[in-house]
Order: C-alpha cells, then sequence, then structure tokens
C-alpha cells in the first residue's frame, strides 16, 4: 500500500468513501455533502494548517483515507495529531494497512506528543486495533457545541 498527500484527482473517490463512513454507524454526526465537499477542498487547496488528508492507494487505485487535524494541546505542551478520519474499503480491511498509517503518521509529525481518536465502543474490532498501536480508552467525557453552519 502506499500513502500519499490528497490531490485535486482525488476529489470525487474519497467524497464517495467519506459518503460511506459518515452514513455508517461509526459516527454520531451525519455531515451532509457540503461539508465533506468543503473539508476535502481545505486539504487540496493546501493552504489549511490544521487539516491535511491522505489516500492510500494499491495498484488498482484508492483503497482508503485518512483526515487529520492538528493543535496545540496544553496538557501535554505540545502538538496533537487528531485522527479525524481512517476508513479503508472493506475487502481491504484487516491487512495490517491500519498500522501502517500509524507509523506513517508518527513519521510524518515526528514533534507530535498526543496522537487522539475516537471510537465507537460496539466497534470492538476497531477497538483492538487500535489498542494494538498503543492508543488507550480516555476517561474523559468528550463534550461538544456545534453551531450550524452547514451550507
Amino acid at each position: 500500500m502506499r500513502i500519499r498527500k490528497i490531490v485535486q484527482k482525488d476529489e470525487e473517490p474519497v467524497f464517495e468513501m467519506m459518503r460511506i463512513f459518515y452514513d455508517s454507524p461509526a459516527l454520531i454526526h451525519k455531515s451532509s455533502d457540503a461539508v465533506l465537499r468543503r473539508d476535502i477542498q481545505a486539504c487540496i487547496d493546501a493552504g489549511n494548517p490544521f487539516v491535511e488528508a491522505y489516500v492510500f492507494e494499491e495498484e488498482e487505485g484508492l483503497i482508503g483515507y485518512a483526515m487529520v487535524s492538528k493543535n496545540y494541546t496544553t496538557e501535554y505542551g505540545g502538538l496533537c495529531i487528531w485522527i479525524e478520519d481512517l476508513y479503508f474499503q472493506p475487502e481491504y480491511r484487516h491487512r495490517g494497512y491500519g498500522t501502517q498509517f500509524f507509523s506513517f503518521i508518527e513519521k510524518e509529525n515526528p514533534g507530535a506528543i498526543r496522537y487522539k481518536l475516537e471510537v465507537e465502543p460496539e466497534n470492538e474490532t476497531a477497538v483492538a486495533a487500535y489498542q494494538k498501536n498503543g492508543y488507550a480508552i480516555s476517561d474523559y467525557y468528550l463534550m461538544t457545541k456545534e453551531i450550524d453552519r452547514d451550507l
């Protein structure tokens, strides 16, 4: 599997995978097409220092994608990488590609001191995969407030 940053030609296949991911039980909030397209464009434009997208490809084409956002964590005093989306098409799961991505993202961000992601507790396969890669369940409650800016 090859990992690279998203480019314009990837917009449609990544959008299709995002639509599947965001319509799945893995997410609580179902984002609109406009939001997903805005996310993709923010990554393609490369002018936004807070978000990046990567695509995963095999000879036959794109097999998945990831989006990460970056912020400073005052709790740990440094760069935090938030793995927002991590998606592989079903036929490419359970091949160690997630582990390959985790290794890749750590090499891409050598100064980062914390990595975060969200997972539904019922998704035991994903929880086990993340734990295998050094992630632990947090004791914090995640609280959010959304401002509706959907187009």
